[in-house]
């Protein structure tokens, strides 16, 4: 599942700038790169043009962006290019390496120790868009508390977490991986996620969606949403009507509050 990690104002528009994907403050990125870059994950495959790096001009680079955030806490732009040799992590063997890079595994996971000696549970996966081995600490992934209105169990959350393929009652399938530029891959090309936040949910639909793994899909079978899809669609609609008028509503009440404490209405 993807959520806004960051917030829009906090990409760094200055970097973009230098690689010619911003000018006078305006992203030149489609939404859905906006949403993978604030939501933590990376951005499709992007033709950059005309870039200088250490006095070095490159004509075109075909690369992915994702942004990470420095111990001051301000936000920083890094580019993925393709690499010529992937480096694989020290910690796995030859049979893994190859397993990943041939296909023949969707991931793999790790148990490490961070600098602390607390254990960590690492996921591995292989971006052959950019010839690169990525990893992710499981406990940094966002896991739905529903999809398509279906509450999950804590065994569905738990293989979403580790990357495993959850299937709903409706026949949804979706996985998480971090090489997806949407964070999740489904035989549907759209689900509807929800996480409980303060005791309401909060709702995040995705679209287009790429299929699983080296699984093949039925397109139309795809694009065909269950019940529990439009059910979730009517309560997101709900949910932004509600916002919606609160919003509006807002302004009034804050000046109505702003009367009351001057002391003048009594």
């Amino acid at each position: 599942m993807t959520q806004e990690t960051y917030q829009k104002d906090e990409i760094p528009l200055l970097e973009l700038e230098k690689i010619g994907l911003a000018k006078n403050g305006r992203l030149n990125l489609q939404e859905e790169d906006i949403r993978a870059l604030l939501s933590g994950s990376r951005t499709g495959m992007l033709r950059l043009e005309n870039l200088i790096a250490d006095g070095v001009h490159i004509e075109a680079l075909d690369a992915k962006l994702s942004l990470k955030k420095s111990e001051e806490g301000k936000l920083h732009l890094l580019v993925h290019p393709i690499y010529r040799r992937p480096e694989a992590p020290s910690f796995l063997t030859d049979s893994e390496v190859e397993k990943l890079e041939k296909g023949e595994a969707v991931n793999i996971e790790h148990f490490a120790f961070d600098e602390e000696g607390k254990p960590k549970d690492l996921l591995i996966e292989f971006d052959k868009d950019t010839n690169e081995f990525i990893i992710t600490d499981t406990s940094k992934i966002l896991v739905p508390d529903m999809v398509n209105s279906e509450y999950l169990s804590l065994e569905q959350k738990e293989r979403y977490r580790k990357g495993k393929s959850v299937e709903l009652a409706d026949g949804s399938i979706f996985q998480y991986s971090a090489t997806d530029k949407h964070g999740i891959r489904s035989n549907k090309l759209a689900l509807i996620a929800s996480i409980l936040v303060d005791g309401g949910l909060s709702y995040v639909l995705h679209k287009g969606l790429n299929a699983l793994f080296n699984k093949k899909r039925d397109e139309k079978a795809a694009a065909q949403n269950s019940k529990g899809y439009d059910l979730a669609a009517q309560n997101m609609q709900a949910h932004e009507n509600v916002k919606g008028k609160e919003q509006q509503a807002s302004p009034k009440d804050e000046q109505e509050r702003g009367y009351t404490r001057t002391g003048r209405s009594r």
